[in-house]
């Protein structure tokens, strides 16, 4: 894991941004691997899918826990202490949000994150049917959120959990690329989904 940690390669000057992201990603197999352990535990505890939270990481950080976004997400899945922290905080019963030595910290970043998948599909995603389905859903709502989702459907959430319940996963995966205003959301997508079908 320690030998992962430290697998982006610099360049022999790097400056303030290329410190803060790898520019060389480790395979999402070895991700996995490295990781498996953590990992399995969160997946376990939360009733999670272990390879969505594997293929997150790679895509997110390549494995590295020391990463952080222009945005101030921070480590292996570029967790916003403000947004999905806070959110895992309230639902835990828990007051503010975790710190950024927390969020440092590869064992409670990925409890964190998987909480916070965890959080998706059991409240703004409840009720989709097809297991490929709710997964590409989860993804797509991880990196830019559920409502934006779910209101390329329908503003009415029950309407547009019917509505989605209607497609095949193949006919929901074409309509985030079609139809999601984010323009990250559908590379997002395919990039976790291909991730996730290597590990």
């Amino acid at each position: 894991m320690l030998l992962l940690a430290g697998c982006a390669s610099q360049p022999h000057k790097p400056n303030e941004h290329q410190r803060q992201t790898p520019l060389t990603k480790a395979p999402p197999g070895k991700v996995a691997q490295a990781w498996a352990l953590f990992t399995e535990n969160a997946a376990h505890n939360y009733g999670v899918d272990q390879k969505l939270v594997e293929a997150i990481i790679s895509v997110e950080s390549g494995g590295n826990p020391t990463v952080v976004s222009k945005s101030n997400a921070i480590g292996l899945m570029q967790i916003k202490a403000s947004t999905a922290g806070r959110e895992v905080y309230r639902v835990q019963g828990r007051r503010g949000q975790p710190s950024t030595s927390e969020l440092r910290d590869p064992v409670k970043n990925i409890d964190i994150g998987t909480a916070y998948l965890k959080i998706l599909q059991d409240s703004s995603l409840s009720g989709i049917r097809d297991p490929k389905t709710l997964r590409y859903a989860t993804i797509v709502s991880y990196a830019n959120g559920a409502g934006a989702l779910l209101r390329t459907f329908s503003r009415d959430r029950d309407r547009a959990i019917a509505m989605i319940n209607a497609m095949t996963p193949e006919e929901f995966y074409q309509h985030v690329q079609n139809k999601h205003p984010a323009a990250q959301a559908p590379r997002y997508l395919w990039k976790v989904t291909t991730a996730y079908r290597t590990i």
